[in-house]
Parts: structure tokens; sequence; C-alpha cells
């Protein structure tokens, strides 16, 4: 019993370890799946610009959101495992500025959710440098760490990029990532709710700010 026991326990263990470190090698993909799908917003633009049929556009522009902003969702389910403390700080090890590229991700996904990207500029670049930030903080310590571990020429760089290599400087960023993430979501909730609690808007001040509009 005690050996089919370890047995399992092996497996177990080496299964998750497998599927943690198959997801951070597959996260630059991702993300620069993601970066492609979000800066060809004009290209989208000046092609629907370019279509007679109506329902043809509206078709490829609702494919075009869903298939961004599901990439996005996903890229975004997939960072938070970052956000384990027996993930990050144990076993194999990951890239050190991994949780603050979440959360900064998260933020990304925070600005979408309450103000409209596509119709206002100002959001859209805002957006557009969270992601950027976010993908650079993903993408390069995961090269040049995760990656790059078994290049000589590199020096110590690698072994200063990956979690567990470089603990006196990835518990602080893993904590005060997770705190802001826990604030983040505590602001959104409650502006969700003042959001509710709000009193609705008369018939006559609807009709005032569609003229005003």
């Amino acid at each position: 019993m005690p050996m089919n026991d370890n047995l399992a326990t092996a497996l177990t263990s080496g299964a998750e370890a497998w599927m943690v470190l198959s997801i951070a090698a597959v996260l630059p993909m991702l993300w620069s799946f993601t970066l492609v799908l979000h800066f060809a917003r004009p290209y989208v633009i000046r092609f629907l610009q370019s279509l007679t049929l109506r329902f043809g556009g509206d078709v490829w522009w609702l494919s075009y959101v869903l298939t961004r902003d599901a990439l996005l969702m996903v890229t975004f389910g997939l960072s938070v495992i970052f956000l384990m403390p027996n993930l990050y700080l144990t076993g194999e090890g990951l890239p050190i500025t991994a949780p603050i590229a979440t959360l900064i991700l998260f933020w990304a996904l925070v600005v979408k959710l309450v103000r409209d990207m596509d119709d206002d500029p100002a959001i859209f670049r805002l957006v557009s440098i969270l992601l950027v930030v976010a993908s650079i903080l993903y993408i390069v310590p995961q090269v040049y760490g995760m990656e790059g571990a078994d290049q000589a020429y590199l020096g110590d760089l690698p072994k200063m990029l990956i979690s567990v290599e470089n603990l006196d400087l990835a518990r602080p960023i893993l904590w005060v990532s997770i705190a802001l993430f826990a604030l983040t979501g505590a602001g959104i909730f409650g502006w969700f709710v003042m959001r509710l609690s709000a009193p609705k808007p008369s018939a006559e001040e609807q009709a005032s700010l569609q003229e005003a509009a």
C-alpha cells in the first residue's frame, strides 16, 4: 500500500507540475495573439467601411469583438495560476513578474468593463498601454528566465527572473499583487452596488440626455 500511495503522489505532483509549466510555456503565444487582435482594430474598422452589406459588417464586427475578448479572458483565466503561492513559490518556479502581469491584465479588463473602449480613443490607448506592459512583464522573464535557464552566456540573469530562485523579491511581488487584486475586486463590487442603488433617470431626463448627445 505505501508503495502505491507513493506512486499515486508522484504521478499527481508530476502531472500538476507538467500542467503548470505547459500553461506557462503556452501563455507567450496567447499574449501574442491577444495583442495582435487588440491592435487589429483599425484594420477591422477600415475593412468594415469597405463593406456595402450592413448585415455582413455586423457579423464581421461581432465575430472580431467576440474572438478578441474571448482570447483576452482565456489569457487572464490561465494567468490566475500565478497568484497561487503553492505554485509560484515552490516547484520548478515561474516568471517572477507574472503576478504583476496578471494584475495589470485584470486592470485592463476592469477598464473595458466600466468604459467603452471601442468608442473612446483615450480608453483604447489606456487599455493598449496596460496590455503591452502586462505582456512585457510576462514574456521577458518567461523567455530569459524559464526558457533561458540552460544558456550559460546569460549568467545569473535567468535565476533573477525565476520565482523560486529569487524568493526575496518573489514573495513581496506575490503578496502585493494579491492585495491589489483583492482591492480592485472590492472596488468593482462597490462600483456595481452604487450603480444598482442609484435612482434611475426619469423619461424626461433620458430624453434630455439623448437630445444633448
